[in-house]
């Protein structure tokens, strides 16, 4: 695969894939996307895109297909299912899914699809919605390194760090362990925000100072203004980080690994989920806090 514009089929176009997508085209590569709602199709056509009606349209010319959807089920159906990728991409075709999804879906991606003829990679992405609109997206990626070469030209449309970590199913693996850190982070920003203001402390000061030290984080960077000004739009929703904590935990009791923090975390996800903060960014743990604190969050 050269370094010439590429054909790329793009399957699902959400806060994520969209801009994705997006960047992709204004790198001169042809971009067909496909979602099931069609406004998100309409949006790429106005960023330079095209748009499919079927995943059959998307990927039949496509020389890569990428897959950015929210979880196993949705992979298994746009990929394995009846309709899906690998019955209507060519022999030799790259398909890269970009979703967060368990290591045991990509290995049985990886398997369905060589069978097929076609070759996989499994490179999910760390960065949120910013990150997915500016271009800065960790991609961490599992599969052949002759693989891994040859979506260079993807990778650098849409990150800044690319790193391919290991065979099929460990892009996931260093996926999980990445929404890992995050929650925990999160966690441990709502916990300090509400210490903070129930100490007095002027709150915007005090995340000047504490982003200025080793307390400093990327994660307290790009949720510093959710926090200050309570604004939960979702960039990466509460729904997804629990999804992505269950596959964490399964994927750390299979391998043995304790994870007495990361547990906690994930009942405390999973809590702020069922008190209704499912549709709101992960940054909204801070409510969750503000909840045990006996404050009125609504």
């Amino acid at each position: 695969m050269s370094t010439t514009p590429l054909r790329i089929a793009f399957i699902g176009l959400g806060i994520m894939g969209g801009p994705m997508a997006a960047n992709l085209s204004k790198a001169g590569h042809t971009v067909t996307g496909y979602n099931r709602s069609r406004p998100a199709v309409d949006t790429l056509i106005a960023a330079g895109g095209k748009g499919a009606d079927s995943i059959a349209d998307a990927v039949r010319d496509a020389e890569v297909v990428i897959t950015m959807v929210p979880a196993d089920t949705q992979v298994k159906e746009v990929v394995l299912g009846q309709d899906g990728v690998l019955r209507h991409a060519a022999p030799g075709t790259l398909l890269i899914d970009m979703s967060s999804v368990t290591p045991e879906t990509s290995l049985e991606v990886a398997a369905a699809a060589r069978d097929r003829g076609i070759r996989t990679l499994d490179a999910p992405v760390s960065g949120g919605e910013a990150g997915a609109v500016e271009g800065v997206l960790s991609i961490m990626a599992g599969g052949e390194p002759a693989d891994f070469a040859d979506a260079g030209p993807v990778f650098e449309a849409l990150g800044t760090t690319i790193v391919r970590v290991g065979p099929h199913g460990a892009g996931q693996t260093v996926k999980a362990a990445n929404q890992l850190i995050v929650a925990v982070h999160l966690e441990a920003l709502a916990e300090a925000v509400v210490f903070l203001e129930s100490a007095g402390v002027d709150l915007e000061a005090a995340l000047d100072v504490l982003g200025g030290g080793l307390a400093g984080s990327t994660v307290l960077d790009r949720k510093r203004a959710a926090v200050l000004g309570r604004d939960f739009t979702p960039g990466f929703r509460i729904d997804l980080h629990h999804k992505d904590m269950g596959i964490v935990t399964e994927a750390a009791r299979t391998v043995g690994a304790p994870l007495p923090v990361g547990a906690l975390v994930a009942q405390l996800v999973a809590s702020a989920r069922a008190c209704g903060d499912g549709g709101l960014d992960h940054s909204a743990l801070l409510r969750g806090v503000e909840r045990l604190a006996g404050r009125d969050v609504n």
